[in-house]
């Protein structure tokens, strides 16, 4: 036996605790406030002629934003 060999460990095929029950948590926290903190500056100086446009812009590019960053998790 080489000792490449020996230094192998076998890896488990189940996810660390980590990526199961953390890195979901720590996701939906982050894009959740995204969301809302995006949502919210986009109406702070709500100037008369944008209407509803303005804040339904600033929502979906956010809700985009954050599946795009976050999705894979």
């Amino acid at each position: 036996e080489s000792r490449l060999d020996m230094d192998l460990k076998p890896r488990s095929l189940q996810p660390h605790w980590y990526e199961l029950y953390v890195q979901p948590c720590v996701a939906e926290l982050l894009g959740s406030a995204l969301f809302i903190f995006i949502g919210c500056l986009s109406v702070v100086e709500n100037v008369e002629g944008t209407g509803r446009l303005q804040p339904a812009l600033a929502h979906g590019l956010a809700l985009g934003l954050a599946i795009a960053i976050l999705g894979d998790i």
